[in-house]
């Protein structure tokens, strides 16, 4: 008996016993099963589920409720601001109006349309409103100044909020229930909220119009039970959702007449303060429930309302809650067959494990998508390799194709692609003896073998490039390009010289990545240009070696510049500013080394480092300071859980004012907001970093819910020489003020700057003039200040 059928003997004798000691514990736990005990546990469980479920839902169609009102929000504000805008600079700016209002419209994925309509004689002489919308593909914007502040719907919204108290800063939204718009030819709920003036008054309406079946969409990936339905009832009582999941058309019909004649609206009490708030959520209302009978069938009704004013409800038939609680006599042959199935499960195991080992050794070399041999493959068969050319094949725009279409369809075009490409392989006589592979992304090899194929490797690119380029790849009736950049690596170079089987494929990479960079199709390797490459790739390495003996030897400090009250004078703040300590002891800036650990994924351990010796640095003392987090800091939940156990429940944690990178370009917000939710309940602040650098600014401050915004050193450096920087920061300032927001002026440099800053009304000031960043703390303000020669600190 060999050892290999020795071992298979032993594996078969300890699966035959595992089945024996599970089919004896399946006996035992069925004779000791406790009916009534198992009844309740089941029921209690089904209606939590149901229960879970539903909030789950109404949350999720709540979060898109928001979404809708923050928008509005958004639009509304950005209305207040050009009015302001105009207001202070009384120029005609009907036109930046426009183009503002199709920006906001961009943003707005998920609307149809949206307007601002001012009050009569507000904006201009006379009416102004701007409405875009969208036709097709494109955003079209049109005026209308005809007398729509005496319509209806625009009285209505404008009555109603026209004596809001202008310090209340709770939201106020007027929601339509779903109508027919002609202008964008479908059916819309619209949203309203008012436009106000600096002392709080109405100077029009902002409003947007979302398309009524994306709402319905919502409820309809409702699942509950198999024979349980979801609905949508709006605000007039109308139904808004189809009931597909209820079964046929007549008895869908039936249970939506029973839902309307029930007056849901007339139902929903207020909510209690506590029972209301559910996963952290305060609800509109809490879910309530009622009993309903449809076609002599007992459902059991829950429903509340939405943030909309809608009713969203689940019908389950009772006979499917009450499944749980019958007698369960059932239960031994549920058992029997469980057991069963285990030991069917164990044996096919066993039969089947051979065949497991010889599929991965089959996928060990293959790709799973397109079933060609992968990089792996490439690497075994590229040593030993005699003369040719290596082609690396990159989909142009594949993130974009990605992003918009799905990763399902990123699935679809690598393999319509690769079935291109083996069929055009396959055909052409000059690619006898050619290999496609499977590279990792978005990219394809093709190893051309020969000596013929390194002497006309361009008419071989130039075939490859014009046969991609005829593709055509259609997903769900919508026609793809298809256009590619290749990077080419052949043994035989230009000057003599010959690559070995390991170079082929990092020179073919560097090929692709200088074709990239010059915008070319395609770009055969020559080790000459590509010289700069390697020296990048070596200064990269140096550098990140550096960077990790300074974090294994302690190395990576704060620096701390100070921050000066413009009122008092005194410095009460300081920033935190990472230094690395060269081996001379010298400090270096993060220019240096932020972007090669961002590479190599040693920017966490950075922060971390940063906060651990910040956070003990000002424990004895009671400055405020500021850390700087990146959008890759806020989106890690393992620093993030590090920076909050950091942070405990003592006084430290109302001293810390976390700065936000605004640059960083942040999209995921509901992870952002997680993070910011946690340190803001715990006492810390938020700052936007660089405010006034870009038109997303407001958005990021409206959604974060920031406490501090830092004026960015490209305005306040000019303050003092130019009126169009000066005008700008004075209406950051004004528009932080309107919220209650506090401001810092950056790289405040001299002493005319300063005096700016203080007739502005910022509150704080920091820069060359208050202070450089430095190791120890700067907590009083220097005597005298040399000329600055140095206009912008290094972060």
């Amino acid at each position: 008996m060999t050892l290999g059928n020795f071992r298979i003997k032993r594996s078969i004798m300890l699966g035959l016993i595992l089945l024996v000691a599970v089919f004896v514990l399946g006996m035992i736990l069925m004779s000791t099963l406790n009916l009534d005990f198992a009844q309740k546990a089941m029921a209690e469980l089904r209606q939590r589920q149901i229960t879970d479920t539903f909030y789950a839902n109404l949350n999720r169609i709540n979060a898109h409720h928001q979404l809708m009102e923050q928008n509005t929000t958004n639009l509304a504000r950005t209305g207040e601001l050009l009015y302001r805008m105009k207001r202070a600079r009384d120029l005609d700016n009907a036109g930046e109006l426009e183009t503002a209002m199709q920006a906001a419209l961009a943003r707005m994925p998920d609307a149809y349309a949206g307007g601002l309509w001012y009050e009569p004689h507000s904006y201009v002489r006379g009416n102004l409103s701007v409405y875009a919308y969208r036709r097709g593909d494109a955003l079209r914007v049109q005026r209308d100044d005809s007398d729509y502040h005496t319509r209806e719907w625009y009285s209505r919204v404008v009555g109603e909020h026209g004596e809001y108290a202008a310090g209340n800063a709770l939201p106020e939204f007027f929601w339509t229930p779903a109508y027919y718009k002609e202008l964008i030819d479908n059916v819309v709920i619209s949203l309203t909220t008012p436009m106000r003036d600096e002392s709080g008054q109405v100077i029009g309406v902002a409003s947007t119009d979302w398309r009524a079946d994306e709402i319905i969409g919502l409820v309809s990936r409702v699942k509950v039970t198999p024979g349980a339905f979801a609905f949508l009832i709006d605000s007039e009582n109308r139904n808004l959702s189809s009931l597909a999941n209820a079964g046929e058309a007549l008895g869908a019909q039936e249970k939506m007449d029973a839902v309307i004649e029930s007056r849901l609206h007339s139902r929903v009490t207020a909510p209690d303060p506590q029972s209301a708030i559910v996963s952290g959520r305060l609800l509109v209302a809490p879910m309530q429930t009622m009993a309903l009978r449809v076609d002599d069938e007992d459902h059991a009704l829950f429903f509340s309302r939405t943030q909309a004013g809608m009713i969203f409800g689940v019908g389950v038939p009772k006979a499917e809650i009450d499944a749980v609680l019958l007698p369960m006599r059932e239960s031994n042959w549920r058992i029997m067959l469980l057991i069963g199935g285990v030991v069917l499960v164990l044996s096919a195991l066993i039969l089947t494990s051979v065949g497991r080992i010889l599929k991965r050794m089959h996928t060990l070399y293959t790709d799973t998508l397109t079933q060609l041999p992968n990089r792996e493959k490439l690497l075994v068969d590229l040593k030993g390799a005699e003369a040719g050319a290596l082609i690396l094949v990159n989909i142009d725009a594949f993130k974009e194709i990605n992003d918009f279409y799905g990763h399902h369809c990123g699935d679809h075009v690598i393999g319509q692609l690769s079935l291109a490409l083996q069929q055009f392989l396959t055909q052409s006589p000059a690619w006898s003896g050619s290999q496609l592979y499977r590279m990792p992304g978005d990219e394809m090899a093709i190893w051309l073998p020969g000596e013929e194929a390194t002497r006309n490797i361009e008419a071989r690119t130039d075939e490859l490039l014009d046969y991609v380029t005829e593709r055509r790849i259609s997903w769900q009736s919508q026609t793809i390009p298809l256009h590619v950049t290749l990077g080419v690596a052949t043994t035989a170079q230009a000057d003599g010289s010959e690559l070995n089987d390991e170079q082929l494929l990092t020179c073919a990479s560097i090929a692709l990545k200088l074709a990239r960079q010059q915008k070319s199709s395609c770009l055969v390797y020559d080790h000459r240009p590509a010289k700069k490459i390697r020296e990048t790739y070596e200064h990269n390495l140096v550098w990140a070696n550096r960077l990790k003996r300074a974090l294994d030897e302690g190395r990576i400090v704060p620096h701390f510049q100070p921050i000066m009250d413009t009122r008092s004078g005194r410095i009460d703040k300081f920033e935190c500013l990472a230094r690395m300590i060269d081996e001379s002891g010298q400090p270096v800036s993060p220019m240096e080394f932020l972007d090669v650990a961002k590479k190599i994924r040693l920017y966490r351990y950075i922060t971390r480092a940063m906060v651990q010796q910040c956070f003990s640095r000002f424990a004895d003392n009671e400055y405020e300071f500021s850390l700087n987090l990146s959008c890759e800091d806020l989106l890690d939940p393992e620093l993030g859980t590090f920076i909050v156990n950091s942070l405990g429940k003592g006084s430290l944690a109302r001293r810390v004012i976390f700065e936000i990178l605004e640059s960083e370009g942040i999209e995921n917000y509901a992870a952002v907001r997680q993070f910011i939710d946690t340190v803001k309940a715990l006492g810390c602040r938020i700052a936007i970093d660089d405010f006034g650098t870009g038109y997303s600014n407001f958005e990021h401050l409206l959604r974060l819910g920031a406490d501090i915004i830092k004026i960015d050193g490209s305005l306040i450096k000019h303050l003092d020489t130019d009126p169009n920087a000066l005008t700008v920061t004075r209406g950051i300032v004004q528009f932080a003020s309107d919220l209650g927001v506090q401001t810092v002026a950056e790289f405040v440099h001299s002493a005319a700057v300063l005096d700016k800053v203080r007739a502005l009304g910022i509150d704080h000031a920091q820069g060359y003039h208050i202070g450089m960043p430095a190791a120890s703390l700067m907590t009083e303000m220097p005597a005298e200040r040399p000329v600055a020669t140095v206009l912008a600190l290094q972060r």
